[in-house]
């Protein structure tokens, strides 16, 4: 993958804080793996930090160093391709800011240390990155390379587009409405269509100016989604499949839908929750 396009210009960084304590490495997208080995949504834990857990004063602006200028640059085609579907809809859209930091974060939705992974906050409309997750990503799970890398940033933004378009609201509602079971195959749904918005990001943003993919690249990227779908975590984690406990899809369905997404560019055709089959 090659992008040198400007930056986004709305990154935090929090990066070399006295955060206290690390819970654990960067091991999952918005739910921590122990969640899925034991089938349960452990996302509440995000607010379970101390609240007087003290933050590096952040840096706001373009990164310096080779990393945080790679997710910059991601953040930034994210927000090209996403202005130009907006405006294909007759709406306008609002960019989301990137906090990078270590440890331990403080945010709208509460506390949160890296064992969260990447997340995205609806109540601050901002991502929230520790960078070392990529290590993981790549230590753990097998899942290497710079465009697995921009697919969990695209795929965090897809949650910021479900969040502008009203979609996460409706999953708040159903949270108290459902049976856990229920709310469960809900998620399903809400993750393997922001899995679909990324792939729709890597269709798009060949079309900006300076950005080209590599060979290999979309493999990287179904890469990635496939290791981390809740059935191989689960198989790894405790040595059996609780399909009743996913929250994010299985690896077949999460490479399923970030290819539909890439194959299609149309992003009427990643309505997830009216799918037959998912």
């Amino acid at each position: 993958m090659q992008w040198f396009g400007k930056g986004s210009g709305n990154i935090e960084d929090r990066r070399g804080g006295k955060g206290g304590p690390v819970l654990g490495g960067g091991i999952g997208l918005l739910v921590i793996i122990v969640g899925l080995f034991f089938g349960k949504d452990l996302t509440g834990l995000v607010s379970q930090i101390p609240a007087g857990t003290t933050q590096q004063e952040a840096k706001k602006g373009d990164p310096t160093d080779a990393e945080g200028k790679f997710v910059d640059g991601v953040l930034e085609s994210t927000n090209l391709v996403w202005e130009q579907q907006f405006a294909a809809m007759n709406k306008t859209y609002e960019k989301p800011g990137m906090v990078l930091f270590d440890n331990i974060v403080q945010s709208a939705c509460g506390n949160a240390s890296s064992a969260v992974g990447p997340f995205y906050c609806p109540g601050d409309h901002k991502v929230y990155i520790d960078l070392s997750f990529y290590q993981e990503l790549k230590d753990r799970f097998g899942a290497a390379g710079d465009f697995a890398q921009a697919y969990v940033i695209a795929h965090e933004v897809g949650h910021h587009v479900q969040n502008l378009l009203g979609i996460s609201a409706k999953m708040e509602r159903y949270r108290s409405q459902l049976s856990e079971k229920e709310y469960n195959r809900m998620s399903v749904k809400l993750e393997l269509q922001a899995d679909f918005l990324a792939g729709l990001w890597a269709r798009h943003a060949q079309d900006l100016k300076d950005f080209r993919l590599d060979p290999g690249d979309i493999e990287e990227a179904m890469n990635a989604a496939n290791a981390i779908g809740d059935d191989k975590l689960q198989q790894q984690g405790q040595g059996q499949v609780v399909p009743d406990a996913f929250t994010h899809g299985t690896s077949a369905q999460r490479v399923y839908w970030f290819k539909k997404g890439f194959d299609t560019g149309d992003i009427n055709q990643g309505d997830t929750f009216n799918a037959r089959q998912l």
